[in-house]
């Protein structure tokens, strides 16, 4: 049991400190565009939701690891206020989609959880780190698609709080 405390915290660092900053996007350009499937195979692309919601996007290493469980749990546990602010969230992570499906059906994860198996979105968004996994960052995009704030420092105890505030400083 000691062994698998010591190796999750050593993953959790290790996953959590490898590059993939999004230093290459910046909050004001536009977001972009992307198809990806849910955990059930279903494709949702970002600009379906142009001129209807806030997106949330938060990039995350690996499913069932504990910090990606209690960010997950945070948004499960908000997401009514999430959705009262007119907030759509998507989580993304290279898991593939039977790993997502097993993690949103053993935490009760209600809202939609992407797989980007292909790793061509966290490129895209320079989150890709060097082990291979998305590094923990979150891009909060306004309904008409431009990224007006990027979390590259992710509070897992905050992140909704975070995420309300920076939308409610960009209305």
């Amino acid at each position: 049991m000691k062994f698998l405390k010591f190796f999750s915290l050593i993953s959790s660092l290790i996953l959590t400190s490898c590059g993939g900053n999004a230093q290459s996007i910046q909050e004001g350009q536009d977001a972009i565009n992307f198809t990806l499937p849910d955990k059930d195979g279903k494709n949702y692309t970002l600009y379906d939701y142009k001129s209807k919601n806030f997106v949330v996007i938060y990039f995350y290493p690996k499913a069932s690891t504990p910090g990606c469980t209690k960010q997950a749990c945070g948004i499960r546990d908000n997401i009514q206020t999430l959705k009262d602010n007119n907030i759509q969230v998507f989580g993304v992570s290279v898991d593939s989609k039977d790993a997502l499906q097993e993690f949103a059906k053993k935490y009760n994860l209600n809202y939609t959880l992407l797989s980007d198996e292909s790793k061509e979105v966290s490129k895209n968004y320079g989150v890709l780190n060097a082990l291979g996994f998305s590094s923990r960052v979150t891009f909060i995009i306004s309904p008409d698609m431009k990224i007006i704030k990027i979390i590259r420092n992710v509070d897992i105890e905050n992140h909704v709080n975070d995420i309300l505030a920076a939308v409610k400083n960009s209305k």
